[in-house]
């Protein structure tokens, strides 16, 4: 039987090997958390390697994801969908064992980690979520949902400020099912921390609310057996343990040094780290009996059968919970009568004829999605009266209120984001967030990450322009709303009034393979008069609001709040016996995977002459209006003044419209 020690030893040899092979990569940290990991897989993660989507598993996340080949081996030893061959083959195009853990790439992969702090930021999403769900579905004696989130994270993590953000929020939650191993090594790429990062780390996680295990020596395993058997046995709080390791481990001329944290041994290096370890097998050479001790097949398929029979009595018990659970968490699909309520609702508000913000109508919208979508979890970054994100009979999240259905993030957008995208990873969920605008920038990377992972976030993002007024130029977006439209899967939303918003709330609630942008008025916007055809059409993402008889010689085109202007001018120039068009864009990247047949009726080639109209920069627009046509915009910041002066000063008129029109004669 292989010793631990051997166990351990073979995370090592694959990691150091594929980095060799591969000419790139960072060997060290799976080198310094080798022991680590092979305790907690060992011994404590409850997991199924033949079925990775089980989902009573334990959740595994390595933060720090450079060190990307220590999960890989322990999904390749432990039994999971990983061949040799993959190792082989680490950072190479289209392996399953790309540079960083990629989520959809390799079977056990639970998150996309690299960016530093948004691994454990992820973990608190997903403990958060293992919370809601017990909390929403566990009952007297019938535990469904009963599982850790276990994190690696290293110095670089605990810098990065996203951290600060998601472990004070994972404190003041009381997330006991959450366990951090911090791997203080003391290294990071520019060398030893000590001259950038002397914070007394205990300290700053015990304020936080955490429990904390100091100075455990990581290459003992007892000691780290001893650490996690006292965190799993503390209920009301996440843990952190502190482990000393010493990065590349084993490596007997650069263990200890910045020289392994990110380039490749060398060859004469791993001969000696080979010798120094006495592992006496060739690279890539596993023997049998280290496979024997590593393989969870057996184990983790007489979890999720002992877990089947606790659901199976669970079903029995509560059987409308269970078919909930099911389709919720098992299957993942949205009530069957999801479609049929959407268009009810958005029916209701186009009957209505509502003059409103489309914040406010966003508010009205969710309530009435809330009385018959329970995974919906709403949230925002301390702005929900701003972003009005609550609603009647919304339950919010607490250390002792776990049925809840929202979530109080604090001033912590980032935090949010990431939080979001580990609550969706979880299962379970359709999770929204709201944040002005504005601060989609300190998101900035939470949502490329949600959109990376083909995560269905909802991001709310009010006060969309300069018409939030007197706030002044900090915060009014400019070019915001551009920039998200930038992010290669994210569809952006900004609708023209309360059918277009309910409209972008049902589609984006309806995408399923990446997140949506719902980007909202502070002020009041009329409502729009539409027929069957149109209000069926706003889902393509741009369609004909206005028209003229015959075939337009001029076309309006425009987003939000100045689609109203766009009217105005229609009205204007009609008068004067101009033939226009008015083409409302509420969502360009949903507009342009429309069929060319579509998008031709809608934007004629014929018609060259083109206007858009948005209160952003202008750029973008060009791709519509041609370099022959105009764009009324602003590429400058804003000032401080109310939102009416500053659109009547930046040229936000209908007046200005028609001129920039007449312009093209």
């Amino acid at each position: 039987m292989a010793s631990r020690k051997e166990l351990a030893n073979a995370i090592r040899a694959l990691s150091m090997d594929a980095v060799q092979k591969a000419k790139s990569g960072h060997p060290g940290a799976p080198m310094g958390m080798a022991d680590i990991a092979e305790v907690l897989w060992n011994d404590f993660m409850k997991h199924n390697p033949a079925n990775p989507e089980w989902p009573n598993r334990d959740r595994f996340v390595l933060s720090n994801g450079h060190g990307s080949m220590l999960v890989y081996s322990l999904l390749h030893l432990t039994g999971y969908d990983l061949p040799m061959e993959e190792l082989k083959n680490f950072r190479q195009l289209h392996s399953k064992t790309p540079g960083h853990p990629e989520y959809g790439y390799t079977a056990g992969v639970e998150t996309t980690t690299g960016p530093l702090g948004q691994g454990i930021t992820n973990a608190v999403g997903m403990a958060i979520g293992e919370k809601m769900l017990g909390g929403q579905f566990n009952r007297p004696g019938h535990e469904i949902v009963d599982h850790y989130t276990y994190c690696f994270l290293g110095d670089g993590c605990m810098m990065e400020g996203i951290s600060h953000e998601a472990c004070s929020l994972a404190g003041t939650l009381g997330l006991g099912k959450l366990v951090a191993f911090w791997d203080d090594n003391g290294i990071s790429i520019d060398g030893h921390v000590e001259g950038w990062f002397t914070d007394d780390t205990p300290k700053r996680f015990e304020a936080y609310g955490w429990h904390v295990v100091r100075d455990v020596d990581g290459h003992d395993a007892d000691a780290v057996a001893a650490a996690i058997r006292e965190a799993r046995s503390v209920n009301d709080k996440p843990t952190l343990i502190c482990t000393r390791t010493t990065i590349g481990f084993g490596a007997p001329n650069l263990c200890g040094s910045h020289d392994c944290h990110g380039a490749p041994l060398g060859e004469d290096e791993i001969k000696a780290t080979r010798e120094n370890l006495g592992w006496e097998h060739g690279p890539f050479e596993i023997p049998e009996d280290i496979y024997a001790g590593w393989d969870a097949k057996d184990a983790g398929a007489k979890a999720e059968a002992e877990w089947n029979e606790t659901f199976a009595a669970y079903k029995k018990e509560f059987p409308e919970l269970a078919e909930e659970f099911e389709r919720r968490v098992i299957k993942g699909d949205l009530p069957a009568d999801f479609t049929e309520k959407a268009d009810a609702l958005i029916q209701k508000i186009n009957e209505a004829g509502e003059t409103t913000a489309t914040r406010k109508a966003s508010q009205k919208v969710i309530g009435g999605l809330a009385e018959f979508l329970p995974e919906m979890v709403g949230g925002s970054a301390d702005l929900a009266p701003s972003n009005l994100t609550t609603w009647e009979g919304h339950r919010a999240l607490t250390n002792t209120e776990s049925d809840a259905n929202y979530i109080h993030y604090g001033v912590r957008e980032f935090g949010m984001a990431a939080i979001m995208n580990g609550l969706s990873l979880h299962g379970g969920f359709r999770p929204f967030g709201g944040t002005f605008l504005i601060f989609s920038d300190y998101a900035r990377n939470g949502l490329r990450m949600s959109a990376l992972m083909k995560q269905p976030n909802i991001f709310v993002l009010t006060h969309d322009s300069i018409g939030l007024g007197e706030d002044g130029p900090t915060h009014q977006p400019v070019e915001q709303v551009e920039s998200l439209r930038l992010i290669p899967n994210m569809t952006v939303w900004r609708p023209c009034d309360a059918v277009e918003t309910a409209v972008a709330w049902k589609e984006s609630i309806a995408k399923q393979d990446g997140p949506s942008s719902l980007v909202f008025t502070r002020q009041g916007v009329p409502h729009q008069e539409r027929d069957a055809e149109q209000l069926a059409n706003i889902a393509r993402g741009g369609y004909v609001l206005k028209d003229c008889d015959g075939e337009p010689e001029l076309i309006l085109l425009a987003s939000g709040s100045e689609v109203a202007l766009a009217m105005g001018a229609f009205e204007e120039l009609s008068g004067r016996g101009k033939k226009v068009r008015v083409v409302s864009m509420p969502a360009e990247d949903v507009f342009d995977a429309q069929d060319a047949a579509y998008k031709e009726s809608v934007l004629p080639a014929a018609c060259t002459r083109r206007v858009a109209v948005e209160a952003g920069v202008t750029k973008g627009w060009y791709k519509y209006v041609g370099t022959t046509g105009a764009v009324v915009g602003m590429d400058r910041f804003g000032e401080s003044a109310p939102g009416g002066a500053l659109f009547d000063y930046f040229g936000f008129t209908v007046d200005n419209v028609v001129k920039a029109a007449e312009s093209l004669d």
